[in-house]
């Protein structure tokens, strides 16, 4: 054998080693399951009140989609209506220009929430938090 082919040996044995070393026992491995997927929430302001679709859902992350059907720029809040727990959640949306839209992100636990504006001639609506939804653990194609 050829010093060559010696040396290519000794590097082809070493990169196995390291290889068969870099397999660890998966005990120690914590696979914690996925959030539940997100999912769109859509809401309207109009000059009598905000509607919101839907307005049931489980727990976890959405993204609720505004549009501004009034004449003026309006800011939407959505917040947590029993604060009794805690502080709870309140987000708010820049201003939205008329028949404009917005998009507000949030991870919402169980619970009852109110989206509204800063006009007290629109109404606000109330959105009830059901327990959370399924994991996204074992779905195709999530974001």
């Amino acid at each position: 054998m050829t010093t060559w082919m010696r040396r290519a040996a000794l590097v082809l044995t070493g990169a196995a080693a390291v290889g068969i070393a870099g397999c660890g026992d998966e005990d120690d491995y914590a696979n914690a399951p996925r959030p539940p997927a997100p999912i769109v929430i859509t809401a309207a302001i109009t000059g009598d009140g905000i509607t919101v679709s839907p307005s049931k859902f489980g727990a976890g992350p959405i993204s609720l989609i505004v549009s501004n059907q009034t004449e003026t720029s309006q800011q939407v809040t959505l917040e947590t209506s029993d604060t009794s727990s805690g502080p709870g959640l309140t987000q708010s949306t820049g201003p939205i220009n008329p028949r404009d839209t917005a998009t507000l992100r949030a991870d919402v636990d169980e619970g009852t929430y109110t989206v509204s504006v800063a006009a007290d001639a629109i109404k606000s609506a109330t959105v009830r938090v059901g327990a959370e939804r399924p994991s996204a653990q074992n779905e195709l194609l999530q974001p």
